[in-house]
């Protein structure tokens, strides 16, 4: 099975991922890692952070000669701002400098300190923080070269940042080749302009803001996924992908919420034949009982506003329960942009997981042997 597992701190030495169910035969290139981790740190508001570190990825096992391996992919990623932080973060000694004993509302500090029995709430904040996402990135983009090779890509995009909404119109590759180039995620030129005086009001004021990314897998074949256990439905997994993501903190697919408002002959996608099987509207974004349908899958996340506000919130001082300001870590007033990135690994990964499930072999021979066969059946059903 496909699973992979993230370790490292905010301020510590390094990221690292290691990567395990991944068969052998894959052509790796360790530049689209790199152009993915950059993709993560670009977008219009995002903090000082993003000036210091130039996130790339090492590759330390599993890979030789830009294939793999079949064996676990370690992946490493520095911490540029790390020699600033050596002596606090250190693992063998630390001098407790940069402690934090206010939690700051809308973090992990308050609830993480209780559940791990830290009192310096720098213990929670580092690892809690979205700094993580950059090897989960590093990941998604590992497994999306798997899909490559079966024709599956993706396309993101920001819906909306707060109350600007992106009027670029139907999603197209020259709509995600604007987006990718957009410092919004937008497809609309008139529309990034106004989400980029926007987001300048509002860090202005000392606040930050969240939005809506929407993530598209074409190609998809049916059948990933199942009917048969709630643990093996595509979109139930996909969700909790998702919703894994710091500052998620709702998952649609498809019409998502809006079914609840529009009756059955609205929601439902009707069955159509033209040599194959299509849906004659995508309402289900292209996932029925669990399953893939053949349709694009698409999948809409919302982000929360950063928490950390330069205006900061009350809360307490945990020492002697005092009401107090947070505390401010170095923060973005908007990283919806960089948000869309992370929700696409997150969904690559869930599709290659289910992919694997449904054609795994420990080759690509095997994979593909058993992914044409299937092909030809559906061919004929």
């Amino acid at each position: 099975m496909l699973r992979y597992l993230t370790a490292g701190e905010t301020h510590g030495k390094c990221l690292t991922a290691i990567i395990e169910g991944m068969p052998s035969g894959v052509n790796i290139d360790i530049e689209k890692i790199n152009e993915a981790l950059a993709a993560r740190q670009r977008g219009h508001g995002r903090g000082g952070r993003m000036l210091i570190e130039r996130d790339t990825a090492e590759i330390l096992s599993g890979v030789r000669g830009g294939v793999t391996l079949g064996g676990p992919i370690a992946l490493r990623i520095e911490n540029k701002d790390w020699k600033n932080w050596s002596e606090i973060m250190g693992t063998e000694e630390s001098n407790g400098k940069r402690a934090v004993e206010c939690p700051r509302p809308g973090h992990a500090d308050l609830a993480g300190g209780m559940k791990y029995n830290h009192r310096d709430f720098r213990n929670v904040l580092e690892r809690a923080s979205a700094r993580e996402t950059a090897a989960r990135v590093a990941v998604g983009a590992v497994v999306k070269q798997l899909l490559e090779s079966f024709g599956i890509t993706f396309g993101r995009r920001v819906v909306n940042i707060g109350e600007i909404y992106d009027g670029g119109g139907e999603p197209d590759a020259e709509f995600y080749e604007r987006v990718k180039a957009s410092p919004v995620g937008f497809g609309s030129a008139e529309r990034e302009k106004e989400a980029m005086e926007y987001i300048d009001k509002i860090k202005a004021a000392g606040e930050s803001i969240g939005g809506v990314v929407e993530i598209r897998a074409f190609n998809v074949p049916a059948g990933l996924g199942s009917y048969v256990h709630y643990d093996r439905k595509l979109d139930a997994n996909i969700a909790f992908g998702v919703m894994s993501v710091q500052a998620i903190k709702g998952v649609e697919i498809g019409m998502g919420f809006n079914v609840s408002s529009n009756c059955g002959s609205k929601v439902h996608d009707c069955i159509v034949y033209d040599g194959a099987y299509h849906r004659a509207t995508n309402n289900a974004g292209g996932i029925e009982g669990g399953m893939s349908n053949g349709e694009p899958i698409i999948v809409r996340a919302a982000m929360k506003p950063i928490p950390t506000l330069y205006n900061p919130l009350d809360t307490v001082n945990i020492s002697d329960k005092s009401p107090v300001k947070a505390s401010v870590e170095r923060s973005d007033a908007c990283a919806v942009p960089a948000c869309s990135v992370v929700v696409e690994a997150a969904v690559a990964f869930e599709i290659a997981k289910a992919f694997l499930d449904k054609f795994g072999g420990d080759c690509m021979a095997d994979i593909k042997a058993s992914y044409e066969a299937y092909n030809e059946r559906i061919k004929k059903f």
